[in-house]
């Protein structure tokens, strides 16, 4: 019940960091983010639904949840992964561009 709460407090990332996430479509059942976050840059506390991400370029973060704990994730271009709803934070902590396609289901 609280991770649900979580998410309901956090806000949409286009509308916390529109200058990140860019609305690529979205249908009734599907919105595609199109996330680009500069090495060092920091996205504040936002949601997302059950969501797919796709990575156009190799990449390292860390992602903070919203009840304050981390875990630094690595992606190699080319890779998917699958990531339930949730409320996080995102700071770009490799040398290079985060570029990579968030699916989000509806």
């Amino acid at each position: 019940m609280f991770c649900l709460a979580d998410r309901a407090l956090a806000q949409d990332p286009v509308k916390v960091a529109p200058k990140n996430y860019r609305v690529a479509f979205k249908n009734d059942r599907v919105r595609l983010l199109d996330v680009r976050v500069k090495p060092g840059e920091k996205v504040p506390l936002h949601s997302h639904p059950d969501y797919l991400t796709y990575a156009i370029t190799a990449a390292k973060a860390k992602f903070t949840m919203a009840d304050g704990t981390s875990k630094e994730i690595s992606v190699k271009a080319g890779e998917c992964r699958w990531t339930k709803g949730q409320a996080h934070a995102v700071e770009n902590t490799g040398k290079t561009d985060i570029h990579v396609l968030d699916i989000e289901f509806k």
